[in-house]
């Protein structure tokens, strides 16, 4: 089950909008990996590769992502005061909910994989949980990243000015230790 990771990017820190929804195409890509493997249920060679490269993606880069919408976009687009916005700005509350939800999904779902990890196995009612967990993540997934996608990150690109784009970037590439970008 190859996976690849540091693929070249389509945005980078100078789109940080751009670049957040390119982390959505990895959220996508390695919970397929999580569900794909738990579904074979074998941690063999590749599969056991894979399901470990999914679990600290999830553990160590997904909290980056979140910190970036709810510490840098949501706040700068709450903070422009636009009564446009209204609506737009209800839908980042909900989404922030969800990623109080995913969240919990995420903890439960790196337990029982680095249980897996460790033993080598899971009981039946073990691997239902985590499948059960894992398809409800999915479902999750699907409608937040569609929501950002299609609304709420379109929005943020026309609505935030540039140096509040800029700002976003630098704070992006601080949350991940890398040298800020140039202007």
């Amino acid at each position: 089950m190859p996976i690849q990771i540091g693929a070249k990017r389509e945005s980078d820190f100078a789109d940080p909008i751009g670049m957040l929804s390119d982390c959505h195409r990895r959220i996508e890509m390695f919970l397929n990996v999580l569900v794909r493997v738990t579904e074979v249920g074998s941690l063999t060679g590749e599969t056991r590769s894979a399901f470990e490269a999914a679990l600290r993606y999830f553990r160590e880069a997904a909290p980056k992502h979140t910190a970036d919408e709810e510490e840098s976009v949501f706040p700068r687009l709450r903070a422009l005061g636009k009564p446009e916005l209204a609506a737009l700005l209800a839908q980042v509350d909900s989404l922030e909910e969800e990623h109080v939800c995913a969240n919990r999904s995420h903890a439960e779902i790196d337990r029982l994989g680095r249980l897996w990890l460790e033993t080598g196995a899971l009981t039946a009612a073990q691997v239902a949980e985590l499948l059960a967990e894992l398809r409800q993540l999915q479902d999750l997934y699907r409608h937040h990243i569609a929501m950002e996608d299609t609304e709420i990150f379109p929005a943020a690109k026309a609505a935030l000015p540039a140096e509040d784009r800029s700002a976003i970037g630098i704070e992006m590439a601080a949350r991940r230790n890398l040298a800020t970008i140039a202007k």
